[in-house]
C-alpha cells in the first residue's frame, strides 16, 4: 500500500498524532512515515513513553520500522497482521501506560481473538487519561460499540516514580462495530468525588474534598478519601465522577509540590462546573478520544454517526486530521448551542 506521509508538526504537534497513526496503521494495514515528531513540544522527538507505544505496536503486528529510537523525530512504520494474544509491556519511567493501552486497544478489538495485556508505568499522570477515566468513561462506550473489555488496576503509579500496573482483557467485536449517536447526556444518575493521595498526610485529601464539596454543593456522602497503599505514592489525584443515563464523565486535577490543596480543588470544581453548565454530551477530553473508535465503527459498518461535545480542543482537530488520512470517513463540525456537533460519515 502507498505510504501515508504525516507531518508531526501540524496542528498541536504532540504525541497523540503518533499514537493515532500507530493505532490506525495496525487497524488498516497501511504503512506511514511521520516527520517532525512532537515538533510542538519543548523536547521534540520520541520520549520513552512514545517509544514504548511504537515498540509495543510493532510487537503485536510484526511491523518493520525505521527511526524507532529515543529522540528520533522521524519514523517509518509498516505493519503486519495484528496478533491477538497475551502481552506484557512496561515503561521504564512514569510514562503513561493508559496512553499505551489506548494505542493498542483499537487494533486488538478488531483482532480475531481475545487479548490479555499487563501494562506497567504511570496510571495517574497529568496530560493523560487516568485509569479511572478509561474504566468509567471510555470502556463503557466501546462496550456499546460492540468491543467488550475488563480492566483492573493492580497498583497505582504517579509521576515521577511510576511503577503502576494495570491489566486489560480485550475482546473483539464479534458482530462488528456498531456506531451510534451520542448527542445527549440523559438524566443525572449520581456524582461523587474521591481523592487518591498515597504517602501523603490524610489532611491533604480531606482539605481537597472539603473545598470541592463546598464549591459544588456536594454532601459528605459524595466525598471519599480513596483507599491507597503507601508504596503507591507519593501522589495526589482528585477525581470527580458524573454519571448520566447515557454516559459517565470523569474529571481530574493533580496535586503537585507547592500547590495548595484548595487550589487543586478549585481547579477541579471549575472544570466540573463548565461541563455542567453545557448541554452537550461529551467533555473536551472524551470528545477527542471518542473520535478514533467511532471513526473505525463508521468505516467498518458504512454507517454515519455523530456526537456532541462541550469543547473541541486543538488536540481534537489534530486527531481528526490524522484519522482522515487513514480512513475513508468525513468529519463535519458544526456549532450547536454552547458546544459542538461532530458528524462522521463514510467518504
Amino acid at each position: 500500500m502507498d505510504m501515508i506521509e504525516i507531518d508531526g508538526s501540524a496542528g498541536e504537534g504532540g504525541g497523540q498524532m503518533l499514537r493515532t497513526a500507530l493505532a490506525l496503521s495496525m487497524c488498516t494495514g497501511r504503512p506511514f512515515a511521520m516527520q517532525r515528531i512532537r515538533a510542538g513540544r519543548a523536547r521534540p522527538g520520541l520520549m520513552r513513553q512514545h517509544l514504548a507505544c511504537v515498540n509495543a505496536s510493532a510487537e503485536i503486528c510484526g511491523a518493520q520500522m525505521q527511526g524507532a529510537e529515543l529522540n528520533s523525530q522521524s519514523l517509518r512504520f509498516a505493519p503486519g497482521p495484528v496478533r491477538a494474544g497475551t502481552y506484557r509491556f512496561a515503561i521504564a519511567s512514569a510514562g503513561s501506560c493508559t496512553l499505551l493501552l489506548q494505542t493498542l486497544w483499537p487494533a486488538l478489538m478488531l483482532a480475531d481473538g481475545e487479548s490479555r495485556l499487563s501494562l506497567g508505568g504511570g496510571t495517574h499522570n497529568p496530560a493523560a487519561p487516568p485509569f479511572h477515566f478509561l474504566e468509567r468513561s471510555y470502556a463503557p462506550l466501546l462496550h456499546r460499540l460492540g468491543a467488550h473489555s475488563q480492566l483492573r488496576l493492580h497498583r497505582m503509579g504517579f509521576y515521577p516514580a511510576g511503577g503502576g500496573e494495570i491489566e486489560a482483557v480485550l475482546r473483539p467485536a464479534g458482530d462488528g462495530l456498531q456506531p451510534f449517536d451520542l448527542t445527549e447526556r440523559g438524566d443525572p444518575v449520581a456524582s461523587h468525588a474521591e481523592c487518591f493521595a498515597p504517602a501523603l498526610p490524610r489532611t491533604v485529601a480531606l482539605r481537597e474534598l472539603e473545598q470541592l464539596g463546598r464549591a459544588l454543593g456536594w454532601t459528605q456522602e459524595q466525598l471519599h478519601v480513596a483507599a491507597t497503599r503507601q508504596h503507591e505514592g507519593p501522589g495526589n489525584a482528585l477525581l470527580a465522577t458524573l454519571e448520566y443515563e447515557h454516559l459517565c464523565e470523569v474529571f481530574t486535577q493533580f496535586g503537585t509540590k507547592g500547590v495548595s490543596a484548595e487550589t487543586v480543588a478549585r481547579g477541579l470544581a471549575a472544570e466540573v462546573r463548565r461541563y455542567q453548565q453545557g448541554q452537550a454530551a461529551l467533555g473536551p477530553h472524551l470528545a477527542d478520544q471518542w473520535a478514533l473508535p467511532l471513526a473505525l465503527a463508521v468505516w467498518r459498518s458504512a454507517r454515519a454517526a455523530c456526537y456532541t461535545c462541550t469543547q473541541l480542543t486543538a488536540h481534537a482537530h489534530s486527531n481528526f486530521a490524522v484519522i482522515a488520512q487513514f480512513l475513508p470517513v468525513r468529519f463535519a463540525v458544526q456549532a450547536q448551542g454552547t458546544g459542538w456537533r461532530v458528524s462522521l460519515a463514510p467518504a
